[in-house]
């Protein structure tokens, strides 16, 4: 895997993927490897690397980010009744990245 895939590979069209949301800031699609039954991926279109590299400049970027988020949470949550939201730092961060898992199921 590349150190960012999310730049490398689905930002720049070379991996194409199935789109669940976008906004000018943020893509939200079904991930190209999923891990569960349902398995959404949220990405800022910006490189950021991580959860923690975060600045205060930032701030609107990830309530925006958020907001996608949650939307894709509320539509996971009516149709399978449970849904979980994660990320990921250090060596559990395969791309470095800032991204967000929304997921529903059993791993596969």
């Amino acid at each position: 895997m590349t150190e960012d895939f999310y730049c490398d590979e689905v930002l720049s069209g070379r991996t194409p993927v199935r789109i669940v949301r976008e906004t000018d800031n943020v893509l939200a699609y079904h991930h190209t490897r999923p891990f569960w039954p349902v398995h959404i991926v949220v990405i800022p279109k910006r490189h950021i690397s991580s959860l923690i590299t975060l600045e205060e400049a930032d701030g609107p970027l990830l309530l925006e980010m958020l907001g996608v988020v949650r939307e894709v949470a509320q539509e996971i949550l009516a149709e399978h009744g449970a849904c979980r939201v994660l990320t990921n730092l250090g060596r559990y961060q395969d791309s470095k990245h800032l991204h967000w898992h929304v997921s529903s199921g059993d791993s596969l």
